[in-house]
């Protein structure tokens, strides 16, 4: 990598290299939040008796520290990225990124101090009071005009794909977080919903659900479609294809969310239309594993020699497994089984740690040595036990989740000749308990790896030094 002279525009990889070194350090926070309230539902005396210690205190904590710190984390490190070098331009504004940075860990500090604290308003994955999400507004504001304001300012007429689905994730999240979280303050930390009854519920599942859909997976997809063709040398298989599912994903996904809230009040009508597009999204989202899968056509060797290919491939396995499963958990037969049980909790971490975490830390294992000017992490050996010590415990965390789902929900739907329930509740809970212990087993794996990776990354940055690099003069396609 050259050193600009004093003329020169430079990428601005300060934030990226901030935003990078962040995710790693708050994946290991959430994960271990997660492993320790995974070993409270095995041995809840856990807690220690302490409120702010408890499972209904800490599993917010856990839900936002991944999800949000680590998972966004990683978004703005990679779209600020992707957005410089496929625009070939410095970033629109470098005050506005860093205010991003700053405020964005802010956000996360105060969600960790105010969660055990008890202050939320129990919407799933919008538990932060209201305070907090004028904050987030105000960060994503800035975020958009950054981002936006780039993309504007490029030299390249093309705008990548990649930016498309970035694109898409800041503005459909904006919109996501506004109407969720419109709620009338009643105190400094308190508040309550500006919907009520069963328009509550359809808002709140309206944003879950597509939070899911554009927080972790459209985001995400923007990642796999830069950070695989560079790993990989080649080209993206099918651009028509990836335009094709970039544009029925989004337009697909907003309509899903009602699934979750099949039996319950909301009318049967708009069930069914959440099942409807539920099994319609199959299709672009298959579209799109193939698409990042193929890319790799005539290249399938490098699989064998290069971990950090293997985090983004397989990454992309259990994005299709997740959407398989998803659409068919949406129909409300195989509902009637799933709904309540941890057969759900399995599917939300097939997708969380399998397909979200694995290519965050594929694309952080690209872009870490190249932001410090090294050229590989300072170790490849750890690279590899990370990948096989995270696979290994996501299989032992979902199969045990889903084994203990569907036994759950045949226990809970057993009557005998005379219509009577065949087993308490209690006695589901006392069958679910190997499968807890083996939970906590894959999880505390999956939180092995990450501490690898994040002793790799310290010496990775402490060996090398933040390097600038030039925008090409130039415009050339990326």
């Amino acid at each position: 990598m050259a050193f600009p002279n004093q003329s020169a525009t430079v990428y601005n990889d300060t934030v990226v290299r901030q935003f990078a070194i962040m995710t790693v350090v708050w994946g290991v926070v959430g994960m271990l939040v997660g492993v320790i309230i995974a070993a409270q539902l095995a041995w809840p005396e856990l807690n220690l008796g302490i409120s702010w210690l408890s499972y209904g205190r800490l599993r917010p904590l856990h839900t936002n520290a991944v999800i949000f710190a680590f998972g966004g984390c990683a978004l703005f490190a990679t779209s600020y990225y992707v957005v410089q070098r496929t625009c070939q331009v410095r970033l629109f504004s470098d005050k506005l990124a860093t205010f991003t940075f700053w405020a964005w860990q802010l956000v996360i500090v105060l969600a960790a101090v105010t969660l055990p604290l008890g202050y939320t308003t129990s919407k799933e994955y919008a538990e932060l009071e209201w305070p907090i999400d004028i904050l987030i507004t105000l960060i994503w504001v800035a975020y958009a005009v950054v981002f936006f304001g780039t993309v504007g300012t490029r030299k390249v007429k093309h705008i990548y794909v990649a930016n498309w689905f970035f694109g898409a994730y800041i503005i459909a999240v904006a919109i996501l977080h506004i109407v969720n979280s419109a709620e009338i303050p009643a105190g400094a930390m308190k508040s309550y919903s500006a919907y009520a009854g069963v328009q509550d519920a359809m808002v709140q599942w309206w944003y879950g659900h597509n939070a899911v859909g554009f927080f972790l997976t459209a985001a995400f997809l923007g990642m796999m479609y830069y950070f695989i063709p560079k790993q990989a040398g080649r080209p993206v298989y099918s651009y028509r294809l990836s335009i094709v599912h970039f544009w029925a994903l989004i337009f697909t996904y907003m309509w899903a969310g009602p699934h979750h809230l099949h039996y319950t009040a909301l009318p049967d009508w708009t069930q069914s239309v959440g099942m409807v597009f539920s099994l319609i999204l199959l299709a672009p989202s298959w579209g799109g594993m193939i698409n990042g899968v193929m890319t790799l056509s005539g290249a399938w060797h490098k699989l064998r020699d290069d971990p950090i290919l293997r985090f983004l491939i397989v990454s992309l396995s259990f994005y299709g497994m997740s959407t398989f499963e998803g659409p068919m958990m949406s129909i409300k037969t195989v509902n009637a089984l799933s709904h309540y049980t941890d057969w759900t909790v399995g599917h939300v971490h097939s997708g969380a740690l399998g397909w979200v975490g694995l290519v965050s830390m594929g694309s952080m294992y690209y872009l870490i040595p190249r932001l410090f000017g090294q050229k590989q992490m300072y170790s490849a050996k750890a690279v590899e036990v990370h990948f096989w010590t995270a696979t290994i415990g996501i299989v032992i965390y979902i199969a045990a989740m889903w084994i203990a789902g569907v036994m759950q929900g045949l226990m809970w739907r057993a009557v005998n000749a005379d219509g009577t329930l065949t087993y308490t509740f209690v006695e589901s809970v006392k069958a679910t308990y190997p499968f807890y212990v083996l939970r906590l087993l894959g999880g505390t794996l999956y939180l092995t790896g990450m501490v690898i990776m994040l002793w790799n990354t310290l010496k990775t940055a402490t060996a090398g030094r933040a390097v600038s690099v030039n925008v090409p003069p130039v415009a050339a396609h990326a």
